[in-house]
């Protein structure tokens, strides 16, 4: 039967390609379309967790429930030089965080004042390459200051400019200093545009009375799969209940939520595609079987069993659908890597969680090879259980007198 059913698909070619086609595209739709949501959002997190969060966070006690300018931790060199020794962590580098009131001239404007390790900075998160007008902080202290681009342009300060800040100390003085502008920075990110106020991590814990002492940890991982069991790894190193350590989905939940509902719609996407495959199957299987009422008639005639004559139809649809998965997963695959060396260019750039995006990548994951195989393949049989049951039962008297 099975040999039967391989030379029944090329009896009638033109259909036979007509049905691969419509199995081929929706393997090959689905293929991107799964590619696409994997390479996009691994896209989207690895700009948003290197540009901003870490893969990791680590604070005292609940800093992040209730931000607070004491809330620090104590000897942040011997906590990083630990969490360095943890498997899969890349780097790590020490924040320091307040508020103040930044002035130049006549010109005013609220800040975040954040303390970073120039060198520790930039190997976690690529910070050097995000100034896009003067040179990045030097790895000595020397009272410089970058600013972002918005709070720049409020001040209406440039390179070379002396700006003051004005905030209060850890010990209840006044902290207030004067720091030259070295650069203006564009992080991708509005609000750190429009507040950010980068200082030498020596200066900041200068300015608040804060020596030694830091208010975050981040944890830049090999790979952002699996930071879950990162964060636990790196808690059982630490030993210290009163560290609180959390990967980035915990950090920031309202970015995390909205990302998961919109991979729900991928698929939706991805139902509406098969959907369209099984009728197109359907229709033609269908088709097929009326047209061949008279040849199944005659098999009956014969001796066929019912089953046998069910099994042919089935194994007609299971060499289709085998082929076109093979041609589809190269397809599919070749599509995947093209994209994911050179993108999808976007008309327009959109704002996602802070984040300016204007490219959209594809990444060719085992699940989009897979998935679309077996929902094919499954789907494929599913609609030609019922054209394959129809033929089984055909009577033959009735089915030969048929032209």
């Amino acid at each position: 039967m099975f040999k039967i059913a391989f030379r029944n698909i090329f009896r009638q070619k033109r259909r036979t390609m007509l049905t691969m086609l419509t199995m081929l595209g929706g393997f090959v739709l689905s293929a991107i379309s799964i590619g696409y949501a994997d390479g996009t959002y691994s896209y989207i997190i690895d700009l948003f967790t290197r540009n901003r969060l870490g893969h990791v966070q680590i604070h005292e006690g609940n800093y992040l429930d209730r931000p607070s300018l004491y809330k620090t931790i104590d000897d942040y060199h011997a906590v990083g030089d630990t969490v360095q020794k943890v498997s899969r962590v890349v780097s790590w580098a020490p924040r320091l965080f307040s508020g103040g009131l930044a002035s130049l001239e006549d010109n005013t404007a609220g800040a975040e004042v954040i303390g970073i390790d120039p060198v520790r900075e930039d190997s976690a998160t690529d910070f050097s390459n995000k100034v896009i007008r003067g040179s990045y902080l030097a790895s000595e202290p020397s009272h410089e200051v970058m600013l972002g681009k918005g709070l720049a342009k409020r001040l209406h300060a440039e390179v070379g400019d002396s700006t003051v800040i004005l905030s209060q100390a850890a010990d209840g003085s006044i902290a207030n200093d004067i720091y030259r502008v070295v650069g203006i920075t564009d992080r991708g990110d509005q609000m750190a545009n429009r507040t950010g106020f980068y200082l030498h991590l020596h200066d900041a814990q200068e300015l608040f009375a804060l020596q030694g002492r830091v208010h975050e940890l981040v944890v830049i991982a090999n790979s952002i799969h699996n930071l879950e069991e990162l964060a636990s790894d790196i808690r059982g190193s630490l030993g210290e209940e009163s560290l609180q350590v959390k990967p980035w989905m915990a950090v920031a939940t309202t970015f995390y939520q909205t990302m998961k509902a919109d991979i729900q719609g991928m698929w939706i996407m991805l139902f509406v595609i098969i959907l369209i495959v099984a009728i197109g199957v359907l229709n033609t299987v269908l088709m097929s079987v009326l047209e061949r009422t008279r040849e199944y008639g005659v098999l009956k005639a014969m001796g066929t069993r019912p089953f046998e004559v069910f099994r042919m139809v089935l194994f007609e649809i299971g060499i289709m659908a085998v082929i076109s998965v093979i041609a589809g997963a190269a397809l599919g695959v070749a599509f995947n890597y093209y994209f994911s060396i050179h993108g999808i260019p976007l008309p327009t750039a959109f704002d996602w969680g802070g984040i300016q995006v204007s490219q959209m990548y594809t990444y060719p994951t085992p699940r989009s090879v897979y998935l679309p195989a077996i929902t094919v393949v499954l789907t494929s049989f599913i609609v030609s259980a019922f054209p394959a049951l129809k033929a089984a039962r055909i009577a033959p008297a009735q089915a030969m007198r048929m032209h």
